[in-house]
């Protein structure tokens, strides 16, 4: 991913406004991390923006690559005795 690391360069400025409550909720995450305020907030959402253009990323398909894809879709899945398997297994928390 394309973060930015500590350190590198910066030339833009991003001013935002905070109740005093979610300052000092950043400012005690921050202090937890050993990082800056600015850090902290710039990582954060930085990470935040990758995730959201991640989950929204486009894929073209010619028309025939798109009927075959919608084809395996709606295909019922084939039979999976281990994943069936696993889905009965009670989870450990569970019993």
């Amino acid at each position: 991913m394309a973060t930015m690391t500590r350190g590198a360069r910066r030339g833009e400025t991003i001013n935002l406004r905070a109740s005093q409550k979610q300052k000092m909720l950043i400012d005690r995450a921050a202090e937890l991390l050993g990082r800056s305020r600015s850090d902290f907030m710039l990582e954060t959402a930085c990470r935040e923006a990758e995730t959201v253009l991640l989950d929204r990323r486009y894929f073209g398909l010619s028309p025939g690559a798109f009927k075959r894809f919608t084809t395996m879709l709606d295909k019922p899945p084939a039979s999976n005795p281990k994943l069936r398997r696993l889905f009965e297994t009670k989870a450990p928390w569970d019993e």
